[in-house]
């Protein structure tokens, strides 16, 4: 193996070692992964990275920081070796990217301000990609991110299109309208219709969010937090009056959640 031990490393070295780890008498558990065997592991780097700047931790950011790196060389070591691109390229074709859509920058376009900004951003992209119409544009956000995420996407792009409410009221009536059908659906007992009415539901708070400028995903994300703090206040009430969730009557469980609200509260 011809590798030299340094007290600090850079990317050349991180490429290198990837290609040993790789190579015919590399670690057998790199050697067996492909794109698709690792893709979670992508996902998951991805999120640890997300938790560290929530947690305002700048050394876990730059281990996690490393990790999505990892990601980044290992699935291009990959095609290096089917002889398709290699991290020059991925590189090379990530600048090109920056400066043709930076044009304020780079060229002679002007931008003032962030929204001129995203909205060059855009069209030279939907240039770039030769989208010609607006539902191309919508197709083209990944079906692989969150629901919550994706429909704001989706929905940010349909507005530029021109295809939105006028203002946030009129997006509270079409959650209310949609509360409604759900009812409707659940009195019906169809469960297809139950799912279809349901993700409407989900659809339409989306669509409040965007234009209280709010992000659902993380709204969501900090009720669940919220709910957890509250279940834990509720299970040390219990413990305390040796009530059992199981056995427990709803009112018992309402007066615990409630409680434990306040607690959280004051």
């Amino acid at each position: 193996m011809s590798f030299v031990f340094k007290k600090a490393y850079d990317i050349g070295d991180l490429l290198q070692i990837m290609s040993i780890l790789r190579g015919e008498n590399g670690c057998p558990w790199d050697k067996e992964q492909t794109h698709k065997s690792i893709r979670k592991n992508f996902i998951e780097e991805t999120y640890e990275v997300i938790e560290a700047i929530d947690n305002e931790d700048t050394e876990l950011l730059k281990e996690e920081l490393g990790d999505v790196l990892l990601q980044v060389v290992f699935h291009t070591q990959m095609e290096k070796e089917q002889g398709t691109f290699e991290f020059s390229d991925v590189v090379n074709d990530l600048c090109n990217k920056l400066i043709e859509r930076h044009p304020h920058i780079f060229s002679d376009t002007k931008a003032d301000n962030s929204d001129e900004v995203i909205k060059n951003w855009e069209a030279i992209k939907k240039s770039q990609k030769g989208q010609k119409s607006s539902t191309e544009t919508l197709m083209a956000v990944p079906k692989t991110l969150p629901a919550l995420m994706r429909s704001t996407k989706i929905q940010q792009r349909a507005a530029r299109a021109g295809f939105d409410y006028p203002d946030m009221n009129m997006a509270m009536d079409d959650l209310k309208s949609e509360i409604a059908e759900l009812e409707q659906a659940v009195a019906h007992a169809d469960e297809k219709e139950i799912q279809l009415e349901l993700g409407d539901v989900l659809f339409s708070v989306v669509n409040v969010s965007r234009f209280l400028k709010v992000d659902s995903e993380e709204c969501l994300t900090l009720s669940a937090e919220k709910f957890i703090s509250r279940f834990k206040i509720v299970e040390q009430l219990a413990k305390e009056q040796n009530i059992d969730f199981k056995t427990a009557s709803t009112e018992e469980l309402i007066q615990l959640w409630n409680k434990a609200k306040k607690e959280c509260d004051s």
